[in-house]
């Protein structure tokens, strides 16, 4: 027992028996929501389906992004009755990008279900969320899901799963979990291994329940304690404002309360809980108050945030701060300053952007915001590409015009020298792309650690790569393999800086006047590379309109007319001859951008152009860049 919880050293200490808090955590696309949903059926929360259909009121509303993608964006929690027995499930994204919320959703529970493919087996995210567990020393039940896979290579996946536990230095007791075998699709669980390819026996997940309830340790408390309610997460509702979801510790918290709240500087101040609510299956409904082990929302309180303690007002007690990794990629967003900025968006001032940025850190624990030497221009950090990318994307829905730098990696200075972040990463694909994926991280500079030939003319190729050979990898590899290879990758420490990455072989066309596009000019240009805009569309001077095939930059003009002349053609138009435009979405433009360009994001349109627009300007710096590495 740590110093700042001396206080409870002579208090009787009860279980909660009838409770049961549990994250499931898994590596992204191994079945997370889809069991949680089940596992609502099977309790008689019937409209669940329904519900999640039509979103609900989360924080950022974030909802349609996570429909359109197929991801768990946030940490969502609902609450399953089994008998007189309640289980709050914490649903989890797993995307590394998003791991700020999966060490959040941690910090509530007692115990976690660890999802592995029955096929794919654990994977790099697999292997943060397990060693994020078993640092917490949280008890483990390890579900084998899609077992009807017909590819599914149980035995195999089950030792694969030891050798990882072993790997991640679990003690004696976290390597004695129970292992269930499920399908979360057809609802389905068993405590028998069935066969490659086959169902589970049971036809209910009753089993699951039944192992929760041995597995999972009740909440324990101390009888008597003062009230201690540690702040896991925040979500806002369009009646109450801001919400703290927060795990009681010790003691009752009723409503109308007056409490002290502990921030996170050490200072305290005297709040009211004006509003209590519990969550049942989806929905959160008002409580009179909530014992110790229950998961709850508090209202009344608006600037509070992630791990602050609620205590009580005679003997207040602070509980510890959450931690959360360092953020290991960087991009700057700042105010649109393009010439045709204004145009569709509604919220252009570098004041909207700062306080929305601010607005985004209350509930976000894995991001930071710095200043940059620009008054209208900021740092943002975060975990990665995925993270960024949905962040300026929510903001490009809610009506916002930015300017969004390339994104970099988070470098940080030991012994004297400069270490960037490196990346674990696992890579699935048929054997016949083995030489162009060599190829590919070689260029990245990754290090293979692992080949492994499942004899199924798949390979499982593992690498430890730098972050920033992977900015823009994606796009790439799957042109490469022809869509068929999958990637996953997950941060894995710091090495010394790697030297020089150039991993974009081609230029970029930009266009070198404002106008607007034509089809004769297009003509003339589509055979220097592949083209980004159509007839029709307006550019400016210093915009990206398409790629070079030629690794320099040129300057294009794609606004010419054509010359009118009083001979008649006979039918030779142009536009016939165009090949289609390539258009980019956000994370496409981003992957692309170079060092010296920038990506425009409007709620109408996402251009490229270059950070500097004035072609005469531009021509002067690489000039002298090159006359500098000739030199050197």
């Amino acid at each position: 027992m740590s110093k700042k919880q001396a206080h409870l050293k002579d208090l009787p200490v009860k279980k909660r028996e009838n409770l049961r808090n549990v994250a499931i955590i898994a590596h992204v696309d191994h079945g997370k929501t889809t069991l949680v949903d089940a596992m609502l059926w099977q309790s008689g929360a019937f409209a669940a389906h329904k519900k999640q259909d039509e979103g609900q009121d989360r924080m950022m509303d974030s909802m349609d992004l996570e429909r359109e993608k197929g991801i768990t964006i946030l940490a969502k929690n609902t609450a399953v009755k089994r008998g007189e027995t309640i289980v709050n499930i914490i649903d989890t994204p797993g995307h590394a990008d998003f791991g700020g919320e999966v060490e959040r959703g941690l910090e509530m529970v007692d115990g976690v279900i660890l999802l592995v493919d029955a096929s794919e087996g654990p994977l790099p995210q697999t292997r943060f969320v397990l060693r994020k567990a078993l640092q917490k020393n949280l008890p483990v039940i390890l579900v084998i899901n899609k077992v009807d896979r017909p590819d599914s290579r149980i035995a195999e996946v089950v030792d694969e799963a030891y050798a990882l536990f072993l790997d991640l230095d679990a003690n004696e007791d976290q390597i004695e979990f129970p292992i269930v075998y499920a399908s979360a699709k057809a609802g389905k669980a068993s405590l028998d291994r069935p066969a490659d390819g086959g169902m589970p026996n049971k036809e209910n997940l009753d089993v699951l329940f039944d192992t929760i309830f041995s597995a999972i340790p009740a909440p324990v408390y101390h009888e008597g304690a003062p009230l201690q309610a540690h702040v896991t997460n925040l979500d806002s509702s369009p009646f109450l404002g801001r919400l703290a979801l927060c795990r009681v510790r010790e003691g009752v918290i009723k409503k109308g309360q007056s409490v002290t709240w502990i921030k996170t500087d050490g200072s305290t101040e005297r709040v009211k809980v004006s509003e209590l609510l519990i969550t049942e299956a989806l929905e959160r409904v008002p409580a009179m108050e909530a014992h110790p082990g229950d998961i709850i929302a508090v209202a009344g309180i608006e600037t509070i945030t992630l791990g602050e303690t609620l205590a009580d007002l005679e003997n207040p007690h602070a509980l510890p701060l959450i931690t959360v990794d360092e953020p290991s990629i960087s991009m700057t967003i700042g105010i649109n300053t393009s010439p045709l900025a204004g145009k569709s968006g509604n919220k252009l001032t570098a004041r909207q952007v700062k306080g929305r940025l601010d607005a985004e850190l209350v509930g976000n624990v894995s991001l930071r915001v710095l200043n940059t030497d620009r008054p209208d221009t900021w740092e943002v950090q975060g975990r990665g590409e995925l993270q960024l990318a949905v962040l300026v994307e929510i903001m490009k829905r809610e009506g916002f015009e930015l300017t969004v730098g390339k994104p970099q990696v988070v470098t940080k200075i030991v012994d004297g020298k400069v270490h960037e972040p490196m990346e674990r990463l696992s890579i699935d694909a048929p054997e016949e792309y083995l030489g162009v994926i060599t190829q590919l991280m070689a260029l990245r500079k990754g290090r293979m650690e692992q080949m492994v030939n499942h004899g199924t003319s798949w390979i499982r190729l593992d690498y430890r790569v730098p972050s920033r050979g992977l900015i823009g990898f994606r796009t790439e590899f799957l042109t490469e393999t022809r869509g068929t290879g999958l990637l996953h990758h997950v941060f894995d420490g710091y090495e010394a800086w790697h030297g020089e990455l150039r991993t974009r072989s081609t230029g970029s066309l930009v266009s070198d006047r404002m106008g607007t596009v034509t089809s004769y000019a297009l003509y003339g240009t589509q055979d220097r590379g592949s083209i980004f805009v159509e007839p029709g569309d307006e550019v400016y001077e210093g915009m990206v309109i398409g790629e070079n095939s030629r690794s320099e930059d040129m300057d294009v003009n794609c606004v010419r007319e054509k010359k009118l002349t009083n001979m008649r053609a006979s039918g030779t138009d142009e536009s016939e001859r165009l090949i289609p435009a390539k258009k980019l979405n956000m994370e496409g433009a981003l992957e692309f951008c170079r060092e010296d360009e920038c990506v425009e994001v409007t709620p109408a349109v996402v251009r490229i152009r270059k950070v500097i627009l004035d072609g005469s300007t531009r021509a002067r710096i690489t000039s002298k860049n090159k006359r500098a590495n000739e030199n050197s």
